[in-house]
């Protein structure tokens, strides 16, 4: 998928684990597992907006838009 989810790298930054930013945020941590995994079909904009508020960030830094070609190397593993 040519959208690149970035959440880790915003956990890493605040020091925090998936389980209190799921708590925090008031999703379940199995359905913020998936978005942060890159699986999510779709997230909401009041979800998007919550893991915003509580990792002080803008929506770019959790979401990045990637090329089809960079996006198949990544997952390869190249």
């Amino acid at each position: 998928m040519p959208i690149a989810v970035d959440i880790d790298v915003m956990l890493a930054r605040r020091k925090m684990s998936v389980g209190e930013l799921a708590d925090r945020v008031g999703i379940t941590p199995a359905n913020l597992a998936v978005l942060k995994n890159g699986r999510a079909k779709a997230v909401r904009f009041a979800t998007l907006a919550a893991l915003c508020e509580v990792l002080e960030c803008q929506p770019g830094d959790l979401l990045r838009w990637e090329a089809e070609d960079a996006a198949a190397a990544d997952a390869a593993g190249l």
